[in-house]
């Protein structure tokens, strides 16, 4: 067993222009005062870190660490969800996708994936010079267009896709293995990783490799209507990191798990403010931690209901309240004796 480390929370849906989610200082003040220990940094935001630098320079990631253990915060992971969006994109998603790319690269999908998988690679190098042992990002998708196919998908288009969704993220998981961090794939509708079947998918073309793992969120689960408990007792060994984010499914006679094409708040399946939705936390805190995953519990607000400022003040307790100190004795110790193999033999009567 392990003890779960946080609270922590993610910085992606709380950066703005205004302070003091305008910069690293203002935002890790903002963060340390609700409560939290830890930080998830998305690496597209230079207002909190320069990519470039973190991997060129150690003298750079020394100085960006040490400024955010001055507020009494340890970055938990960088992210690369954008990016690693961008290692594979269907054709009929370009323009939509291009908003995660540098201007230059617009309506240009080859240099694009390029920039994409180099920038992944910058990150493995960051990552280990700021003593981190895990990453955060997506796979993309080449599939996902198929993934209710009509007409039926042709004999052998789903291995022809995770064949080359691996060809094209086994380099960028060699330079992690180099650098010695694991990759948290978030397992995430939209992406060609969406399950524990495509998961399985994707660890089998990649020939097993060690540094393929998971970014356990089960609000992605709930919407699909997966059972996200018994996920952890099939992949507990992979998952190396953990987004704290609640959701809830409320199907009607007119709605669904597709959505009707409606807005967030309309949509039978809605993700929601940590505490406000249908998810079992208590029972996935106690099966992550019995099964000594070392992770830590990182918020991740989204909601189309509630404020962030309020998702954080709350979230930041609600998982505090939810990690559990693990027990260093057995409850009935005080009934135990000493013994010898004689004394079992009888007990035995052997």
């Amino acid at each position: 067993m392990k003890t779960i480390k946080g609270p922590a929370v993610f910085l992606a849906q709380f950066v703005d222009k205004s302070e003091p989610f305008n910069s690293l200082d203002g935002i890790c003040k903002w963060a340390s005062e609700l409560g939290y220990k830890g930080i998830q940094i998305p690496t597209w935001e230079s207002s909190l870190i320069d990519l470039d630098k973190a991997s060129e320079s150690q003298d750079y990631c020394d100085e960006l660490s040490e400024k955010v253990r001055s507020y009494g915060l340890e970055i938990t992971e960088l992210s690369t969800h954008l990016q690693g969006q961008l290692v594979a994109v269907h054709p009929a998603y370009d323009l939509m996708f291009d908003n995660f790319a540098p201007d230059n690269l617009k309506k240009n999908p080859r240099e694009r994936t390029k920039w994409a998988v180099e920038t992944v690679k910058k990150a493995a190098i960051a990552s280990r010079r700021l003593g981190l042992k895990s990453h955060a990002t997506f796979s993309g998708a080449l599939l996902w267009h198929t993934w209710h196919p009509w007409p039926q998908a042709p004999m052998g288009l789903v291995e022809m896709g995770f064949k080359e969704l691996a060809k094209r993220w086994l380099p960028i998981l060699n330079v992690f293995d180099e650098n010695g961090v694991d990759v948290c794939y978030e397992i995430h509708p939209g992406e060609d990783l969406h399950d524990g079947i495509t998961f399985e998918r994707f660890l089998k073309a990649t020939n097993n490799h060690k540094r393929v793992n998971i970014l356990y969120d089960p609000s992605h689960f709930i919407l699909q209507q997966l059972d996200y408990i018994t996920y952890i007792d099939h992949y507990h060994e992979f998952i190396k990191s953990f987004h704290v984010k609640d959701a809830e499914f409320n199907p009607t006679g007119k709605k669904g798990a597709f959505g009707g094409y409606l807005d967030w708040a309309d949509r039978a399946g809605r993700y929601r403010s940590l505490g406000d939705g249908q998810i079992d936390f208590k029972t996935i805190f106690s099966k992550l931690t019995q099964y000594g995953c070392d992770v830590w519990a990182v918020l991740e607000w989204e909601c189309c209901i509630k404020s962030p400022e309020q998702g954080a003040i709350e979230g930041a307790k609600i998982i505090q309240d939810l990690i559990i100190n693990c027990t260093d004795k057995k409850f009935d110790d005080f009934a135990g004796g000493k013994t010898n193999d004689e004394d079992l033999k009888n007990i035995l009567n052997i």
